[in-house]
C-alpha cells in the first residue's frame, strides 16, 4: 500500500474510532504511558503461575509458565474434557449406567492407597453424571478409571484420546500418561497449558464445566466437599476449576472467576501449602480484575470499513473481523485508544471470498501500534460481467497513470 493511501486510511478511521489494545503480559506495564498506573504483579509464592483473560487469551502475568511440572489431579481437567466431548458428540449420555470394573476398585489397586477416591466397588452400576461429579468434585481416581474404561474401552486408549486433544488444543508442554494424574514417568504439563485446558473446558463443553461450581457431592452416603476453596470466597465470583497435589507436584490450583463480562483464568503450580494455593490464586485474580478490563469493540459481521473493488459485480466491499475482537486493556484507557487499517495489496480485485483476509487492523495507544487483528471481507464479491471488467480496466489504467 502506498504512503498516500495509508495516510488517508489512518485519518479516516482514527477520527472517532476509540477501540482497544491488549498486553502480552504484565511485565510490559512499565512501558505503557503513566496514565495507565498499573502496579507490578504481586509476589506469588509458587514455582510457576500464569493469569490469562478467557476471551482475549492475553497473558496478564506469568512466571515459569512453560516449565514442565507434574500436573497431579489437574490432569482430571483433561479427563473431564474428553468425557464432555463424548457427551457432546452423543457417544455417551449422562444417564448411561457404567458398570465398575475391578481396575477401578481402590482396595484392589495399591497405587490408589491414600489418594482421592469416590469409593467405588466392582459391579457397581453408576450413572455417567455421578461419575463425572466423582471426578470433578471428589477428585476420585477410581471414577477416572471407570469412565476411561466406559468411554474408550481401556485406560491406555483413553490416555491416547487425552493426548490427541492436547494436539488439537495446541498445547506445547503437556503429555499425559494416566487418566487421573498420579505421578507417572513422562507425564507433565505447564501452568500455561493448564490455563488453556481450562479455557477449552469453558468454551467447548460448557455443560461439563457447569459441574465445577458445585460445592459438594454425596455418593454411597459419603459426603465430600469440592476441594476448590475459592468457591466459598465472597470477594470473588469463582465458578471453577480444579485442585491437585502430590509430593512431587506441590499444591496446584487452576481457578476461573468472572466480573461483569470479564473472565480470568489463573493457574498456580508448585504451591507450598494447601491454603496457600488459594491465597496466591486470589492475589492474581484480584489484581487482574482491579487493573484490567476486556472489551469487544469489533463484532463479527459488522462493517468496520469499506473499500473500492475492481472487476467485481459490486463497486465496494465491506470489511471487518471474522470473530468478535476481544481486547484486554488497562482500566480507564478506553478513551485514549484508536484504530486504523492497512490493506495487504494497494487494490482489491474481484473475486473476493467471504472472510478472505485482505489486510490488518492496527490498535494504537499513545501513537504506538500495540495489537493487530486480521481485516477480512464481509460480503462476497463475484467477478463482474465482461463489459464491466473492460470499463474497470480502462479506469484502473488511468488511475495508475495519473494517481
Amino acid at each position: 500500500m502506498n504512503t498516500l493511501k495509508s495516510s488517508r486510511l489512518l485519518k479516516r478511521l482514527t477520527v472517532g474510532s476509540l477501540i482497544a489494545f491488549s498486553l502480552s503480559h504484565a511485565a510490559i506495564a512499565d512501558d505503557v504511558n503513566l496514565k495507565t498506573m498499573i502496579p507490578g504483579v504481586p509476589d506469588i509464592d509458587a514455582e510457576a503461575y500464569v493469569l490469562i483473560d478467557y476471551n482475549s487469551g492475553k497473558v496478564l502475568a506469568e512466571k515459569n509458565a512453560d516449565a514442565r511440572r507434574d500436573p497431579a489431579s489437574l490432569t482430571k481437567m483433561m479427563t473431564s474434557y474428553v468425557i464432555g466431548q463424548a457427551v457432546k458428540a452423543g457417544k455417551i449420555h449422562q444417564d448411561d449406567l457404567v458398570t465398575v470394573g475391578p481396575d477401578a476398585w481402590a482396595t484392589g489397586n495399591p497405587v490408589f492407597k491414600g489418594s482421592s477416591l469416590m469409593f467405588l466397588k466392582p459391579g457397581d452400576r453408576v450413572p455417567v453424571s455421578q461419575l463425572t461429579r466423582g471426578i470433578v468434585l471428589q477428585s476420585g481416581n477410581d471414577a477416572c478409571v471407570a469412565m476411561a474404561d466406559y468411554v474408550a474401552g481401556s485406560q491406555d486408549a483413553f490416555v491416547n484420546l487425552m493426548n490427541n486433544y492436547v494436539k488439537a488444543i495446541g498445547l506445547q508442554n503437556t503429555h499425559f500418561g494416566t487418566v487421573h494424574g498420579l505421578d507417572a514417568e513422562g507425564q507433565y504439563s505447564s501452568a500455561r497449558d493448564m490455563a488453556l485446558i481450562g479455557q477449552a473446558l469453558i468454551r467447548d463443553v460448557p455443560e461439563e464445566y457447569a459441574v465445577y461450581k458445585e460445592k459438594e457431592f454425596t455418593f454411597n452416603n459419603i459426603r465430600q466437599m469440592n476441594r476448590n476453596g475459592l468457591l466459598w470466597d465472597t470477594n470473588l465470583n469463582v465458578d471453577g476449576i480444579k485442585t491437585g497435589h502430590t509430593n512431587s507436584a506441590g499444591y496446584n490450583l487452576v481457578a476461573s472467576a468472572t466480573e461483569g463480562q470479564m473472565r480470568l483464568i489463573s493457574a498456580v503450580m508448585g504451591g507450598h501449602t494447601f491454603k496457600g494455593r488459594e491465597t496466591e490464586s486470589k492475589k492474581l485474580l484480584t489484581w487482574g480484575f482491579r487493573f484490567f478490563e476486556t472489551v469487544a469493540p469489533l463484532k463479527a459481521g459488522k462493517e468496520f470499513a469499506s473499500e473500492p473493488v475492481w472487476f467485481g459485480d459490486n463497486d465496494r466491499v465491506q470489511l471487518g473481523v471474522e470473530k468478535d475482537a476481544y481486547l484486554t486493556i488497562p482500566r480507564g484507557r478506553m478513551k485514549d485508544l484508536k484504530a486504523s487499517y492497512v490493506l495487504t495489496n494497494t487494490e482489491l480485485h474481484a473475486p473476493l471470498k467471504k472472510n478472505q483476509v485482505v489486510g490488518s487492523i492496527n490498535f494504537q495507544l499513545d501513537g504506538k501500534t500495540i495489537e493487530q487483528r486480521p481485516l477480512v471481507v464481509l460480503n462476497e464479491i463475484a467477478e463482474g460481467g465482461f463489459f464491466g471488467r473492460i470499463v474497470d480496466y480502462i479506469k484502473l489504467m488511468f488511475h495508475h497513470w495519473f494517481g
